[in-house]
């Protein structure tokens, strides 16, 4: 039935329900529950929350312990995420491999853009009305086992966020006086300062990245300046790209990579804002999103594509052989010793784009099941940061071949995942709907959640759609390659969304039938 929360009339009006039962007691209290489980280590720890580390976890946010926050910081923390030196090579790929001309880069990055930044806010307005984090608002659709394989998949996203982050950081900062500072080096220095606000929390992460986007927005209109004077030329792919079949696959196949540096934070999106008031519109919450996402991410990418359209050799020769931050080192270089202290600032920047990255490893860590919600949060957010750290210096030498299959797996799954939770939303738990709304407080109580198969059969249909539309450089689908001509056309996440989308709303319409959650 559909029913009132305990603290918000708004919940009604958007089907969300919270059982007038007893709140967890890790709900209530964290610091206090955490301290009293781990005896010995209970003062450490106590000293630990005390100087402001984060105690909770992936616990539920009750209405009467949120946040008033003003809402705008939604923007900027989107803002200051995304407008860094990791969303530049994005913006590359589009000549590197498909030889796009740069009129079709930026016509492929605003809409695939466009698209990919919807699906993300949606999943963001799910933050405040719920007060969970992502990979448990994933329970409500695929059960407990099935937000258990999410979070599975969202672990080695944000891990394969973090490893691009920290070797692109660390090739930057390796390239400003070449052989004094070694890539390894680099690397683990972003990886440190990556960590430390996401080991003391919630509250850090965004103060942070309220004010982290101000200085690179500048660095970012700097390199727009100098780019253009050393000559961006809009036809210098002309001669090299496709036709016809090949160029349709080329947009797609880049799209796809596009998307997915959209929807990679869709796994995450309602982490940032699950302690906002349960009555925050859910319209403005969704549109500073959306913006927050669309405009600097496309504005870096088209940047990125446009560096690639400078003739000079210099130029080309520098890409050649550092990669993007060997590029932006070039393209810095007339301004001597400043350019290199932008150059550091650049190289910097990732940090701020790897720390929800970092963050939110920890929680889908979390999320894999109540013994490991048990563990404090900050000792995932410490393993997460070991993992990708040596994962970065392992693969330091492959960064774009690393960029692009990642990139594009990425969609695949974001896809279904993002379907599957719009649809359960929309039409299940929609009032008025089957279940009429949402027992919060059943968040972790798999006898009370949905028994799973529709989730879990839908999502294993999305990767049946993805395999037979992917397009990629070990394997190519037969609907891919038909779409395309030589080398296929890559509709992997078009085609993982519409196999979820069909069959998950019989399914689960079956599934309540059955079992009646």
């Amino acid at each position: 039935m559909s029913g009132l929360s305990p603290s918000s009339s708004h919940d009604k009006e958007k089907g969300v329900v919270a059982e007038e039962s007893t709140v967890h007691a890790a709900e209530a209290d964290p610091e206090e529950v955490l301290v009293k489980r781990y005896g010995r280590l209970g003062p450490l720890l106590s000293k630990l929350f005390a100087s402001g580390v984060e105690a909770r976890g992936v616990e539920r946010v009750p209405e009467d312990q949120r946040e008033t926050k003003n809402m705008w910081n939604n923007l900027l923390m989107w803002w200051s995420v995304n407008t860094v030196l990791t969303t530049i090579p994005i913006g590359t790929l589009a000549q590197e491999f498909y030889f796009l001309t740069l009129p079709h880069a930026i016509a492929t990055i605003l809409c695939f853009g466009a698209l990919g930044g919807v699906a993300t806010a949606f999943i963001s307005t799910m933050g405040p009305k719920t007060g969970l984090r992502t990979m448990i608002i994933t329970r409500f659709s695929s059960g407990y086992f099935g937000g258990t394989i999410y979070s599975i998949l969202n672990i080695l996203t944000q891990l394969g966020f973090s490893v691009t982050a920290v070797i692109l950081g660390g090739q930057t900062l390796a390239s400003i006086n070449p052989g004094t500072l070694p890539l390894v080096v680099g690397i683990i220095i972003i990886g440190v300062l990556s960590l430390i606000p996401c080991f003391i929390g919630y509250q850090y992460v965004h103060y942070y990245e309220r004010y982290a986007w101000i200085v690179i927005f500048v660095i970012i209109m700097f390199l727009w300046g100098l780019g253009g004077h050393a000559g961006f030329d809009v036809n210098a792919q002309k001669p090299l790209e496709d036709k016809g079949r090949a160029l349709s696959a080329d947009i797609l196949s880049f799209g796809g990579i596009v998307f997915g540096s959209f929807t990679g934070w869709a796994p995450v999106a309602a982490d940032y804002n699950c302690r906002l008031p349960a009555d925050s519109s859910s319209t403005k919450v969704f549109l500073l999103t959306f913006f927050g996402l669309w405009i600097p991410i496309c504005f870096v990418e088209i940047l990125g594509a446009a560096l690639m359209t400078i003739t000079n050799q210099a130029y080309g020769q520098a890409y050649a052989e550092g990669s993007t931050g060997g590029l932006v080192a070039q393209v810095l270089s007339p301004w001597g010793g400043f350019g290199k202290f932008l150059l550091v600032l650049l190289g910097l920047s990732v940090v701020a784009n790897n720390i929800p990255n970092t963050y939110s490893a920890g929680l889908a860590m979390q999320s894999l099941g109540r013994p490991f919600a048990m563990v404090p949060r900050f000792f995932w957010t410490f393993l997460a940061f070991v993992i990708y750290t040596v994962a970065g210096v392992a693969g330091r030498e492959h960064f774009s071949e690393i960029l692009t299959n990642f990139l594009s797996i990425l969609s695949y799954w974001t896809a279904f995942f993002i379907v599957i939770v719009a649809e359960e939303h929309f039409i299940f738990r929609r009032r008025g709907g089957p279940l009429g709304g949402y027992n919060l407080n059943d968040w972790d109580t798999p006898s009370r959640l949905p028994v799973g198969f529709a989730g879990i059969l839908a999502g294993c249909f999305g990767v049946a759609g993805a395999v037979v539309g992917m397009s990629e450089v070990w394997y190519t689908g037969p609907l891919g390659k038909d779409a395309g001509a030589e080398f296929g056309a890559d509709l992997g996440f078009e085609l993982a969304a519409a196999f979820a989308a069909v069959t998950y709303p019989p399914l689960r319409w079956l599934e309540i039938r059955l079992t009646g959650r």
